[in-house]
């Protein structure tokens, strides 16, 4: 997998997987900014040894579970903490559980088809409240009801502040794995 330099993030330079623009791979967005813990400073960075703390949920409109425990099961095989949410969880629900527990990354799952717009929705919430804004949030499944999201959907999931999308088809658990390998492999979560 190729890698990109990206700009600073937490004081930090990152490297991250770069994907290319296929059906079956995903996307990653630019670099955030950085942005202050809840104190004001810098939050302490763990090593690469150190467990991520995940969230998973679908959307309010996604009564799908098995996803779920799907994702969770496969993160915790990863070797990392997952807190799943459940279905039909409400935006506010999914913004006010990741500002009270800071997990090292939102994973958004939709079955339904719905998870375009419904993710649109969340991650515009999400980015809009400045101590998520640096977040690593992720969204896949199936996205669309008409099939694929093709090249200008994906882009706008991205640019609304997904940093990856991954697009139901036989690549995405993989190409998943690989950015939260490559999540844990930068060490910059926190305690």
């Amino acid at each position: 997998m190729e890698t990109l330099s990206l700009q600073p993030h937490h004081g930090r330079e990152r490297r991250a997987p770069v994907y290319a623009h296929a059906p079956e791979a995903a996307w990653r967005r630019p670099e955030r900014g950085v942005v202050e813990g809840r104190t004001g400073e810098e939050p302490e960075r763990r090593g690469p040894s150190a467990p991520l703390r995940v969230t998973v949920t679908t959307t309010a409109s996604d009564a799908h579970t098995w996803n779920l425990v799907y994702l969770q099961l496969l993160i915790e095989e990863m070797g990392h903490t997952v807190t799943n949410l459940g279905c039909c969880v409400p935006d506010e629900l999914i913004v006010s559980h990741t500002l009270r527990t800071r997990p090292d990354l939102l994973v958004v799952s939709s079955v339904n088809g719905h998870g375009y717009q419904d993710g649109l929705r969340v991650v515009t919430l999400l980015r809009g409240v400045p101590e998520l804004s640096a977040l690593p949030v992720v969204i896949g499944g199936k996205l669309g009801t008409t099939g694929g999201l093709g090249h200008s959907m994906t882009r706008e999931l991205i640019d609304a502040g997904f940093d990856a999308v991954f697009e139901e088809n036989g690549t995405a658990v993989t190409a998943l794995r690989s950015f939260v390998g490559a999540l844990h492999s930068a060490g910059e979560h926190r305690p």
